[in-house]
């Protein structure tokens, strides 16, 4: 079925990726981005463009956009920026809060791996020291989430990379919690300890752009499974994604 897709911040590398995969797909996409010129070469002429600046937009202009779609898919916005970020989508969220209830789209947003939960205790692993130094404002939009209405689905993936596709029906996929596995002991570790496990398992969480975009274009029922729940992602088991790689992609898009 043909769905009305509006993606924010569809001239980003995961919005990119979710805009060629929603047009493979026979959807009737609409791409928000700040700067129309940005678009891929590929997408211009595909896909209706609609421009605004997220980070000054009225949530009344703004829920006008929105109108009218049946899937917001918001890859907008960096948790390196700190309070704007939360501020990005405190704005996002008001906006489809101020449309009728039954208007409302399903609404995928992106946190990180550090949000889910590691131990029965809820501990997460931005609760650890370092980690939530920078990732404290994913746990800020959780909350906006969690105080809205709305039929949200959160992703959680770990460092996205541009490699080619496992395949959805090969990642491992968890709900609220990391998708991969932790010593059972794991409530009773010291926070520095359970960070040495959280961190010796990231390279199982470090997921292409791809199979993420894929993941959420896969569910897009309303009140489905997914619905306002932490989504993680890992590869499958014995395979790790590429810390190298990872960090030389996180430099080179660092540079001016």
């Amino acid at each position: 079925m043909s769905l009305r897709i509006i993606i924010l911040g569809a001239s980003g590398t995961l919005g990119t990726y979710a805009t060629r995969q929603a047009l493979a797909e026979g959807h009737q996409v609409t791409a928000l981005v700040r700067n129309p010129a940005k678009l891929a070469a590929d997408l211009q002429g595909r896909v209706a463009v609609c421009q605004a600046d997220l980070s000054n937009v009225a949530s009344t202009d703004l829920a006008d956009k929105l109108r009218a779609h049946d899937v917001l898919i918001n890859t907008a916005g960096f948790v390196t920026d700190g309070e704007a970020f939360v501020q990005l989508i405190d704005r996002i969220v008001s906006a489809v809060e101020a449309l009728p209830a039954d208007a409302r789209p399903v609404c995928w947003f992106l946190a990180g791996a550090g949000l889910l939960d590691l131990d029965a205790r809820g501990r997460r692993g931005l609760d650890l020291p370092k980690v939530r130094t920078t990732y404290w404002p994913h746990a800020k939009n959780h909350e906006r989430l969690m105080r809205s209405t709305l039929d949200w689905r959160l992703l959680c993936p770990g460092p996205m990379v541009e490699t080619p596709p496992v395949g959805v029906e090969r990642l491992r996929v968890s709900q609220e919690h990391l998708p991969v596995q932790l010593p059972r002991m794991m409530a009773r570790l010291p926070d520095l300890l359970a960070l040495v496990f959280f961190a010796k398992r990231m390279p199982e969480m470090i997921v292409s752009y791809a199979d993420a975009a894929a993941l959420m274009l896969h569910r897009l029922k309303p009140q489905g499974e997914f619905s306002r729940q932490r989504i993680g992602l890992a590869l499958p088991a014995g395979m790790r994604g590429s810390k190298d790689q990872w960090t030389a992609q996180a430099g080179a898009k660092s540079k001016p």
